[in-house]
């Protein structure tokens, strides 16, 4: 064999260039195929087994080791022959953002070797472009796999196709690849069956679930912990947590079904976001009466929900009851404190949660940073919220959002309008974030109190060439800061704008407010809007969309 570097090995830059270990925490996780890696290089004999056995030792992501160790091994020993499990193991161990490395094993390194792939090779680099939203790549992949007869597809195949068409809010291309699914006489599986009951709950087709469960039982299968799971917390995202709730019961009547941490977490959370924490106590106290064991993630539930309701006594009791069951807190236990504490008002235990989090050993992320920024912004300390604003920068942790924001209506506020703006068009050179009408309402806000007009004006205009709406909040703060003899022609201005960008459902809303003001609209906006609203598609659009929602089809 050549001594030359495979094309992998030239077109792995990304990959060879990132350190083995990037902390002192993932040190001890990767230790072990580290160790197994010397091993490997030191002592004989050098076989396949030996080889794949270590590559499925390795973490798959975010430690990038399997390939490293892969090219040094094929580098060090020649004689060394991967085969197909070898090729698997390692693209299972790729994180789904290095697909484009998994398509060059598959389409050249594969076959350079002699090997055929496998269902178990297409599922791995499918399930990788799904996870990206790269759905129409994956059924492309789909359709190439199935042109080799010698391949039978498993729902392996295609499961994470259905999950990404169900995320996008793609019901009926998830409908079609379902029979398709079942054209090409694969059996759905347990968790094909789970996919489609949540993708249909998370997309309110919760009348469709009663037809999958029904075929479920047909093809032989039971509800398992996770089908229900699936269904708790697809009524949860409905708003319905009471019948969220009655999931508990069916699982009482099902034979060795016991209600595990991740459903009763959804009931939990579900009657927290609908106001009812009563209730959520109550389930709470059923759940510990049944002998589940709160761990982690359902003690930082609860405080949340708590911390969200004002209850910051009952919040601190159960982080008091957290720690002496020996659950850690993680960061989402510390933010849910510090944001109910700057909720209540209490700015001084917001700061000392702060530096228990970091005495804790925890380092803080972007969202802990603006939770910190908003509240001592709200609170009028802007300095105080500069020198956290540059703290996080120095630390490598780049703003979200919400700190934007936080910062922009800290700086207005004070007075500091350049400095407001300044931070907007920082936002908009940023190629990962994009104002959103929050964020516009509080620049129309600042610049409208201080009577620039003709920029509010123009920020406007750049917002909706952006393709951001106008909502109920904009056009109030625009009315109060107009003359009243300006305020019909602004608000007929801006429906005739979004109706030309075709946006009738914004222009038919901001029709809505005008109505509310009692300013009648010109007939001519009047037509453009019905006209726009009222397409013969659109109605027939909305009429079938009707159809389906009450035949669950």
């Amino acid at each position: 064999m050549s001594s030359s570097p495979s094309p992998l090995e030239e077109k792995s830059p990304p990959f060879l260039s990132s350190s083995s270990s990037s902390s002192s925490s993932s040190s001890s996780f990767a230790s072990s195929p580290l160790h197994s890696l010397r091993l490997f290089l030191t002592v004989p004999p050098h076989s396949v087994p030996f080889f794949n056995s270590l590559l499925s030792s390795f973490p798959p992501f975010p430690l990038k080791l399997s390939l490293p160790f892969f090219l040094a091994a094929l580098r060090r020993f020649p004689s060394l022959r991967p085969n197909l499990l070898s090729y698997n193991l390692l693209l299972k161990s790729l994180s789904p953002y290095s697909v484009t490395t998994q398509l060059h094993i598959l389409h050249y390194e594969i076959p350079r070797r002699g090997l055929k792939p496998d269902a178990y090779t297409y599922s791995t680099i499918i399930s990788s472009l799904a996870t990206l939203g790269r759905t129409s790549d994956a059924v492309s992949l789909l359709h190439e796999m199935l042109l080799d007869p010698s391949i039978s597809p498993t729902p392996a195949v295609f499961n994470p196709i259905l999950s990404s068409y169900f995320r996008s809010g793609d019901t009926k291309s998830a409908s079609k690849i379902y029979k398709f699914m079942l054209l090409k006489g694969c059996k759905p599986s347990l968790a094909t069956y789970n996919t489609l009951i949540h993708g249909l709950l998370i997309n309110g087709r919760a009348n469709a679930t009663s037809a999958v469960l029904r075929q479920m039982s047909l093809d032989g299968l039971k509800p398992a912990a996770h089908t229900y799971g699936a269904i708790a917390h697809g009524l949860v995202n409905l708003g319905r947590p009471f019948d969220a709730l009655k999931v508990l019961d069916q699982m009482s009547d099902s034979d060795g079904v016991k209600p595990n941490e991740f459903i009763y977490c959804s009931i939990i959370n579900g009657f927290f976001k609908n106001g009812k924490p009563d209730q959520a106590i109550r389930v709470w106290e059923n759940m510990v009466s049944n002998g589940v064991r709160p761990n982690t993630v359902l003690y930082s539930a609860l405080i949340d929900g708590l911390a969200q309701h004002g209850q910051m006594e009952e919040a601190e009791g159960a982080f008091r009851k957290m720690t002496n069951d020996n659950c850690t807190p993680n960061l989402m236990t510390f933010s849910s404190l510090i944001k109910g504490y700057f909720k209540a008002g209490k700015m001084t235990r917001a700061l000392d949660t702060w530096r228990d989090m970091v005495d804790f050993g925890l380092n803080p992320n972007k969202i802990l940073y603006s939770i910190l920024i908003k509240g001592l912004c709200d609170d009028g300390r802007l300095k105080d919220g500069m020198m956290v604003w540059k703290n996080m920068l120095s630390k490598g942790c780049e703003p979200d959002l919400i700190a934007y924001s936080s910062m922009i209506k800290g700086l207005f506020d004070n007075g500091l309008i350049n400095g407001g703006l300044r931070l907007y068009y920082d936002m908009l050179a940023r190629d990962d974030m994009a104002p959103d009408i929050i964020t516009y309402n509080i620049i129309f806000n600042g610049l409208l109190k201080h009577g620039d007009v003709a920029q509010a004006m123009n920020l406007l205009a750049k917002m909706l060439d952006f393709g951001c709406d106008p909502d109920l909040c904009t056009c109030n703060v625009f009315l109060r800061g107009l003359k009243e003899e300006k305020r019909r022609e602004f608000l007929e201005g801006l429906v005739v704008r979004l109706c030309r960008r075709e946006r009738f459902k914004s222009a038919g809303e901001v029709l809505g407010v005008m109505l509310g003001r009692f300013i009648a609209p010109a007939k001519p906006v009047w037509e453009m809007v019905v006209k726009g609203i009222f397409r013969r598609k659109s109605v027939w659009r909305s009429i079938d969309d009707c159809w389906s929602a009450i035949w669950g089809s």
